[in-house]
């Protein structure tokens, strides 16, 4: 198990665009789970409507878990991918 915490740098926050695109990078990844822990809730990571029902705002701190085949690679796509504002 591999974990770390990163900040939403997203303007609008995690909403429906930002939580497809992440809950699809988690999908090509079916032998690890990946939960993210933000705003007192327990999010997986593979369901977009989760995701963007935990609120996620501007400077929301998330701590991601991973554990499973290729658990650090998976942790750093995913803590990449907020890191860059999912593109936005």
């Amino acid at each position: 198990m591999v974990k770390k915490t990163v900040t939403v740098t997203n303007e609008q926050g995690l909403h429906m665009r930002p939580a497809g695109v992440l809950a699809k990078a988690v999908k090509d990844h079916p032998d690890c789970e990946v939960i993210l822990y933000a705003n007192g809730k327990t999010i997986k990571a593979k369901a977009p409507m989760q995701i963007m029902a935990a609120g996620m705002k501007k400077g929301c701190e998330v701590e991601i878990v991973c554990e499973g085949a290729d658990e650090q690679a998976v942790l750093d796509e995913i803590a990449g991918m907020f890191e860059a504002g999912f593109g936005e």
